[in-house]
């Protein structure tokens, strides 16, 4: 219970933690943030580590001078891009044997229509799951069972996560020094996580309604 208040506790005040760190580990904690980004999106065990509030609170600290903004946004960009195509080939090279090992679970027609998922609304699927929690880490290892076509991932997932490391980054850079918004970070976090969420919902009842519209 200790481990997890204190998890809650970094979470909502990533902000002051990462300061201290910062001048705790000097040049380390670039390593150490690559790291975090590079884990959150090419791990799929992995995808309870913070991402959207944490390079909002990276940009904040940037903007203070206390880490170089371009070595964070070059940095951090590169940590995403072979996360998510680490997090590909993985789930391309593992995904005969999952199919087989968990076929129960793991149904061959699931993963047909993954594939088939991926094959009309691939594209979009990579950019949109860049900014949503946890999806984020699953979309690249799905995409590589289903077998996407890697040169069509591989665009997407270098367009994605630049846009999704400078948008979060750079915001936190220009908004994240205001009085306002240091008073009041746990909630700013919230509503990032919240924001975060808002366009696969979107995506979904969208599709949702047009299946349930009838056929002309």
């Amino acid at each position: 219970m200790e481990f997890i208040s204190t998890a809650i506790d970094i979470a909502l005040h990533l902000e002051r933690y990462l300061d201290t760190w910062a001048i705790t580990y000097g040049v380390w904690m670039y390593a150490i943030l690559f790291g975090v980004i590079f884990a959150e999106t090419g791990l799929v065990v992995t995808p309870f580590l913070p991402g959207d509030s944490l390079l909002f609170a990276i940009g904040a600290i940037a903007a203070r001078g206390v880490l170089s903004l371009p070595v964070i946004l070059i940095g951090l960009s590169l940590a995403a891009v072979l996360g998510d195509a680490v997090n590909y080939s993985v789930g391309r090279f593992f995904g005969d044997f999952v199919t087989r090992k968990f076929s129960r679970i793991v149904k061959p027609q699931y993963i047909e229509k993954t594939h088939e998922f991926y094959e009309k609304y691939g594209t979009k699927t990579i950019v949109i799951a860049r900014f949503v929690p946890i999806v984020r880490t699953i979309a690249p290892f799905v995409a590589g069972i289903a077998k996407m076509r890697y040169r069509d991932f591989a665009l997407y997932n270098i367009l994605g996560g630049l846009f999704w490391i400078f948008s979060m980054t750079l915001a936190g850079y220009a908004f994240g020094n205001l009085a306002v918004i240091r008073q009041n970070f746990s909630i700013v976090v919230l509503g990032i996580v919240f924001v975060s969420v808002l366009p696969m919902v979107i995506e979904y009842i969208r599709l949702r309604t047009k299946k349930s519209l009838p056929k002309k």
